[in-house]
């Protein structure tokens, strides 16, 4: 059985502040940010996607996303840092996963779903079947420091195939109130980030569901990238 702990072996891309963060937060159940059920900004867009695609979904965690996208007729490829969240992901529906090793990465699969563990900015298409033809991101953007952000897009955008969808969730809130991560992201970050690519705000509603943070807004991007 491969170990959590080859995660641990270098530090990510995330930097060591970061890594210890989410390895911590997994590690003592502090998992405030994982939803349990299907994102409703992602089930009200799914049909963006088409059918049968290749939906690379980064910083995934144990997200019940991953289920609805396959449900949904999607190959699935998640990649997460910490391999703890990829067995509680396989263990918590009842999956035996085929498990490979790679040099910087662990991957876990069971029919239309692979997760891979380990660092996301090593992650190449090359161990997954090559690119991707679709994104989606709820949790990765977010995780992430500003100091990070345009790196993390443009490593994205090198996974994937010229024009593919994305959905894009992100959340806006006082980050002088409340220190990330998960970070707020301001529309105005997120235009620049993806600049020049194509994109439109789906919808923007108030999120209550973490009431220290103060008044939270959600929004819902598709972005051709």
């Amino acid at each position: 059985m491969v170990e959590h702990t080859r995660a641990r072996e270098t530090v990510s891309g995330y930097g060591p502040t970061m890594d210890s963060f989410w390895f911590d937060r997994w590690r003592e159940g502090q998992i405030g940010f994982h939803e349990g059920t299907t994102n409703e900004m992602l089930a009200a867009n799914v049909e963006l996607f088409g059918k049968a695609r290749r939906v690379l979904v980064p910083l995934c965690g144990k997200a019940e996303d991953l289920v609805f996208l396959a449900s949904n007729g999607h190959t699935v490829i998640g990649c997460e840092l910490v391999e703890d969240a990829v067995k509680a992901f396989f263990a918590e529906h009842q999956l035996t996963p085929a498990v490979t090793s790679h040099a910087h990465h662990v991957q876990y699969t069971h029919g239309p779903i692979t997760i891979f563990a380990g660092d996301y900015f090593t992650f190449e298409p090359a161990i997954a079947g090559g690119l991707f033809d679709a994104l989606y991101d709820r949790a990765a953007l977010v995780a992430l420091p500003p100091e990070l952000r345009a790196r993390y897009a443009q490593h994205t955008r090198a996974l994937l195939v010229e024009h593919a969808p994305a959905v894009v969730v992100t959340f806006e809130y006082d980050q002088a109130g409340l220190a990330g991560p998960p970070f707020s992201v301001r529309e105005e970050e997120v235009r620049e980030i993806y600049a020049p690519h194509a994109m439109r705000l789906l919808a923007e509603q108030p999120d209550t569901r973490r009431p220290e943070r103060g008044p939270t807004i959600n929004r819902c991007w598709a972005i051709t990238l």
